[in-house]
């Protein structure tokens, strides 16, 4: 795995998600503060960036009147509108400072649901920059993290999840998830040895 060929990709590093106040943020708290996540990621990106790796931040946003979900929703996205979270313009929807952009750093644009490929040009990106391996941190580590590790794995990128740089609804989804699923289509390993093999 080589520093020039590889990306970082940070998902829904938002205020809804990572702070105090955040519509979603009481529910990954507990695992946040479990794993360490926002401090590790941190850590993961600073040292990243010294080595040469591409960052890719993946926000996901959405219309006032969520105008892109169906009025009949359900699950992950029913709890997305009933909290009113991740507002386009608002607070919420900003990525927190502790893992803020630099100026020549990607936002993908066009998130509206769970797998960051699905409404992104991200593999675009990731193809034109020729990039063959992926480290997935963020949230939910059973949800968009797995959707987006998943769908790396189809495409053929090496693909790798930061385990103490996620979180999710509780430690024991975020154990089960890193057990038993993304393993089986990741490198499923810890910021520090993620850092060493570059």
């Amino acid at each position: 795995m080589t520093a020039s060929q590889t990306a970082l990709i940070l998902i829904e590093y938002q205020h809804d998600f990572t702070s105090e106040n955040g519509a979603l943020h009481e529910g990954v708290k507990e695992c946040m503060q479990q794993t360490n996540m926002l401090a590790n990621s941190k850590a993961a990106l600073q040292a990243a960036r010294e080595k040469g790796v591409t960052i890719i931040y993946s926000p996901i946003s959405f219309s006032e009147d969520y105008r892109e979900i169906r009025k009949s929703t359900y699950g992950v996205l029913q709890n997305v509108v009933v909290t009113k979270a991740f507002r386009q313009g608002n607070w919420g929807s900003e990525i927190v400072k502790d893992v803020k952009p630099l100026p020549n750093e990607i936002i993908l644009e066009g998130k509206r649901g769970l797998d960051a490929f699905y409404s992104t040009n991200l593999d675009f990106i990731l193809r034109q920059l020729d990039i063959r391996s992926v480290a997935i941190c963020g949230f939910l580590t059973n949800c968009c993290v797995e959707s987006t590790v998943r769908t790396a794995y189809e495409k053929g990128y090496d693909v790798t999840t930061l385990n103490d740089c996620c979180a999710t609804l509780s430690m024991e989804e975020h154990n089960m998830a890193l057990e038993k699923d993304l393993t089986l289509f990741s490198h499923v390993i810890n910021h520090k040895e993620w850092l060493k093999q570059l």
